[in-house]
């Protein structure tokens, strides 16, 4: 009798999931079902060009629906999974439908973090993780605007940029002394910040929320703006909330899944439940390149991880153990952000640092943990090589514009 592969959660590592194990030659049935009414998209454009264009949003969908029947993969939308029995390998729906499996994965993703603030639920209060967050951003990002994003982070600086394309006034409040502060250097936080203000943004550090202050407009209440814990008020039409994500992970956790911020997982994508797989934002990870387990949440790791783990159903796995990337595009800047820089005690710069085309190198010693490209997107490739395959690096090299990392690569 033919098995059953369950995938829960419809997003880009849930899609991944399903349409590799087709790649990959299993004949059973695969479920993927997901909470939205829409088929599987990808997210960074919610905070870019969903954001600053006019458009349908078709476009950020991996595939339309049509190409996951002719796959044969049942796509349930709209459908919330309450519950795992491991014993049973059932799932249960919120509409009480019970769907029996052979093997699951479970691809949840992360949710945002909600602030704790007086007024954080009055109408023109924002947060961004889906499309209809986007599309509601969107329509509130009307010209002369002001509109104020907490958080000073990916999600915060992108929607910042886009607000502005859009012809509002634009600020920033950040609550440690820097933007970008768990990513970047201090260097590449000044670099960010100098950027936003040059074209525009009023960006503050070191700011505590107090409160969204609220109005009452034609017997509506709204947000009016937002109070500091100096006292310092910040007036706004539009309050857009980034302060990071959680790792959606209490279904797995309920079904005495092994979690630690994220299901933990192996190379292969197997929880402490062998007939159990988790991929993407929700899982960790033993890194071996940085000695520890990581929860990785980008674009990259969502597609490579879960393709990893559809090779794994199918018997085809190799652990999957790739340098981390991530990128953001703003005022035309496109940052690249290769490896995870804790740890580095010198950072080498090639190029003009501040230009519009630099690379920042992060070395522990001499070895190379990550790197920031500005515009530099050719170096990406051997980049990443030198970090995967931990060489010894002469810094003086890496530094001299002139020196192309490939030669470094052969040397």
């Amino acid at each position: 009798m033919d098995e059953t592969i369950i995938v829960v959660g419809a997003g880009q590592a849930g899609s991944w999931s399903a349409l590799t194990v087709r790649a990959e030659g299993f004949h059973g049935r695969v479920i993927l079902i997901g909470e939205e009414p829409y088929p599987p998209y990808e997210r960074p454009p919610l905070s870019k060009r969903l954001l600053v264009a006019n458009e349908d949003f078709e476009h950020a969908f991996l595939h339309g629906k049509n190409h996951y029947a002719d796959q044969r993969i049942e796509l349930r939308l709209g459908c919330r999974v309450d519950r795992i029995d491991r014993t049973e390998r059932q799932i249960r729906l919120s509409n009480s439908d019970v769907f029996s499996y052979d093997r699951l994965v479970i691809t949840t993703g992360s949710k945002v973090k909600k602030i704790q603030l007086p007024g954080a639920d009055l109408p023109g209060v924002y947060y961004l993780r889906n499309i209809e967050d986007s599309l509601a951003i969107r329509r509130s990002l009307t010209n002369e605007a002001h509109v104020v994003v907490i958080g000073g982070g990916y999600i915060g600086l992108e929607v910042a940029a886009a607000a502005r394309a859009r012809g509002c006034s634009v600020t920033v409040l950040e609550s440690q002394d820097r933007v970008m502060n768990r990513v970047v250097a201090p260097e590449m936080s000044k670099f960010l910040t100098t950027l936003h203000r040059e074209n525009g943004v009023n960006v503050h550090t070191n700011v505590e929320c107090a409160e969204i202050r609220s109005k009452m407009n034609s017997g509506t209440d709204s947000a009016e703006g937002v109070t500091s814990a100096d006292g310092t008020f910040f007036p706004a039409d539009v309050v857009v909330i980034g302060i990071g994500v959680s790792p959606r992970d209490g279904l797995a956790s309920a079904a005495g899944i092994a979690c630690d911020d994220g299901i933990i997982v192996d190379g292969l994508g197997r929880t402490n439940d062998p007939n159990v797989f988790a991929a993407g934002d929700v899982a960790r990870q033993l890194s071996s390149l940085y000695g520890r387990r990581i929860r990785l949440e980008s674009w990259q790791n969502a597609q490579n991880q879960a393709i990893a783990v559809g090779k794994s159903l199918c018997g085809k796995g190799v652990p999957y153990d790739a340098v981390p990337w991530f990128w953001t595009d703003q005022f035309g800047i496109n940052l690249q952000m290769i490896g995870l820089a804790d740890g580095y005690d010198e950072i080498v710069i090639r190029g003009e640092f501040g230009s519009r085309s630099f690379t920042a190198f992060y070395l522990a010693g001499d070895r190379l943990l990550a790197a920031n490209m500005v515009n530099t997107g050719r170096e990406v490739r051997p980049t990443r090589q030198l970090i995967a395959e931990r060489r010894i690096i002469d810094k003086h090299l890496l530094g001299d514009a002139g020196m192309p990392l490939r030669e470094i690569l052969k040397g």
